[in-house]
């Protein structure tokens, strides 16, 4: 089969592999059908993996698949049903694990693609406990958006920022895979959107999205217009996923008692905050890391619902370094997916 492997420091290599092992008792053997791309990929061509590692090492962090071969003790799950795997090792015997919050888990064992092989190979073998079943109105170019992008988003909003109807939210990158998708669901739950992208022709998409308000940070400060359109009182919630360039502006964009909600930081991981800007202001900053199973079955239902991710281009895997450059780059508007079959 292929895999496509990080080589060393921004080097990939599309080659040939052996074929998974048969499934064990509680494992599933699947075909991958797509892979989506994601900064987390683009920090671990970097080697910003923040945790030990071996190369060379498979990337792809979110997939969809076709479950193909099922172990013995599965039940649950059958051949030939579209499925994503959820890219955390978690233990499923830990206090959080058994919670329902593996993302939290005590024994995690890495993230696929990032710290251990991951999803850009035609075939893998993974426990059963961590594949969900994919609707059958979405497609999988849309489920391989699911366990990065649609569940972070998921899961930053409505378990983390508690946002609710009639709240204004401020959106960062708004042309970003979680960014489009945060906009969609902020406006599903009937908050009011504001929005910064980098060029006038992502404002247009943005604003068709449903965006209320869309800010040109390239032209404005942000900060600035988030003050004007909100009539100085500032926002209810703002969804940070820059870090330091944008980190100052995001806690001046808060209302007195707002909740600031982060998940990542593109421009760096280091930013001066103003303790007495938080403290004074009572502000709340929460983090917020990957999802949950459940928010994954919670975003697939949204898309089966109709609210579908933003696709910015379908690619072949042998295009996945050249695709790459272009999220670097930010010269993309939603998500780029890669497709297997």
């Amino acid at each position: 089969m292929r895999a496509l492997r990080l080589i060393k420091e921004e080097h990939l290599e599309l080659g040939e592999a052996d074929d998974p092992p048969p499934p064990k008792a509680s494992e599933v053997q699947v075909r991958v059908r797509a892979i989506a791309l994601n900064h987390i990929d683009l920090f671990g061509l970097r080697g910003m993996a923040f945790a030990k590692r071996t190369l060379p090492l498979v990337v792809g962090v979110e997939c969809s698949a076709t479950v193909e071969k099922l172990g013995g003790a599965v039940s649950g799950f059958r051949e030939g049903e579209n499925v994503v795997v959820y890219p955390g090792v978690f233990c499923g015997t830990c206090k959080p694990c058994k919670a329902g919050r593996e993302n939290l888990c005590e024994n995690v064992g890495g993230i696929m693609g990032f710290h251990v092989d991951g999803m850009a190979r035609d075939r893998l073998v993974v426990p059963a406990s961590r594949l969900v079943r994919v609707p059958s109105l979405v497609s999988p170019t849309d489920a391989a958006c699911t366990t990065v992008t649609f569940a972070t988003v998921q899961h930053m909003l409505f378990d983390n920022a508690k946002l609710v109807r009639g709240e204004t939210i401020l959106v960062h990158a708004g042309g970003s895979g979680i960014g489009t998708a945060a906009i969609r669901m902020a406006k599903l739950v009937g908050a009011r959107v504001i929005t910064t992208v980098g060029s006038a022709d992502k404002m247009a998409k943005a604003k068709a999205l449903g965006a209320d308000h869309v800010i040109n940070y390239r032209e404005d400060r942000f900060e600035g217009a988030v003050r004007k359109i909100t009539g100085k009182r500032g926002v209810d919630v703002v969804f940070e996923h820059v870090g330091p360039d944008t980190w100052a502006g995001s806690l001046l964009s808060l209302k007195r008692g707002g909740r600031l909600v982060t998940c990542g930081s593109t421009s760096g991981i280091s930013a001066e905050t103003n303790l007495y800007t938080i403290f004074q202001q009572q502000l709340r900053i929460i983090g917020s890391f990957g999802s949950t199973v459940q928010n994954c079955k919670d975003s697939l239902q949204k898309m089966a619902a109709g609210m579908k991710p933003v696709i910015d281009q379908v690619i072949k895997l042998e295009d996945f370094p050249t695709a790459i450059e272009r999220l670097r780059n930010r010269d993309v508007f939603g998500k780029i997916v890669a497709r297997l079959d």
